[in-house]
């Protein structure tokens, strides 16, 4: 099984987890929008003034220099990279999520870039090269030194990869390609169709027959409830 392939499976196990990262956190806004500001509301809504805000200002600063976000571009890629179908976590813009954690997570910000600069430094002394330039076999020759932490006392890289890690993965899984790529739909509503007939065989019950042509029609399961524009169920 490949890198994507675990990740996906670790992330399908524990959906109903969440992932434990906290950031700006979901409100409600019933505030009136201004047409100007449709836009900034479509790509964060629900969010309340307070929090667009923040998020505002977090995005008017810059924490990482541009050697950092390449260096980071380049390890979000090694950690997810990309399939035959989607693009890598880097791709799909997750070194700009971690820019934008970092930010709002002042306590990420000393083991993020004093773990890109142990890279550099780990890069330098091995290979002459900064990490970004060198060969992807390089490159996962020093990612294996540190992915694997110590569970008693990880060391200070240690720790750095494992909070990149779950950060891309975060990143990732949570942008639109990534919740494609695990084909997660959510809640659907479907049709109501009664108990299925062989639980309700195996308990001894049935339906009255009266219900039956009224309410339960089993031939439906599984098909998707449809409304018309007067909020009456269709299907």
């Amino acid at each position: 099984m490949d890198r994507r392939k675990s990740i996906k499976s670790i992330i399908l196990g524990g959906v109903a987890g969440g992932l434990a990262l906290n950031g700006c956190k979901p409100g409600t806004d019933s505030d009136a929008v201004a047409p100007e500001e449709a836009a900034v509301d479509e790509k964060y809504f629900g969010r309340t003034p307070e929090e667009k805000e923040q998020i505002a200002k977090l995005n008017a600063e810059q924490f990482f220099n541009e050697h950092q976000m390449e260096t980071l571009g380049v390890l979000c890629a090694l950690i997810l990279p990309a399939n035959e179908k989607y693009g890598s976590a880097t791709d799909v813009g997750v070194p700009d999520f971690i820019e934008f954690m970092a930010k709002d997570i002042p306590a990420y910000q000393t083991e993020l870039k004093g773990g890109l600069m142990w890279l550099d430094h780990k890069s330098n002394k091995d290979y002459s090269v900064e990490f970004k330039k060198a060969t992807p076999e390089q490159q996962k020759v020093i990612l294996d030194g540190i992915a694997f932490p110590d569970e008693k006392e990880p060391t200070y890289e240690q720790n750095f990869f494992s909070l990149v890690r779950n950060l891309t993965v975060t990143g990732y899984y949570t942008s639109k390609e990534g919740i494609e790529d695990l084909g997660y739909k959510g809640n659907t509503p479907n049709v109501w169709d009664g108990v299925p007939q062989d639980v309700l065989d195996k308990h001894g019950k049935s339906y009255p027959k009266e219900w039956m042509p009224k309410f339960v029609d089993q031939s439906k399961r599984n098909v998707m409830a449809e409304w018309d524009d007067d909020m009456n169920l269709i299907t």
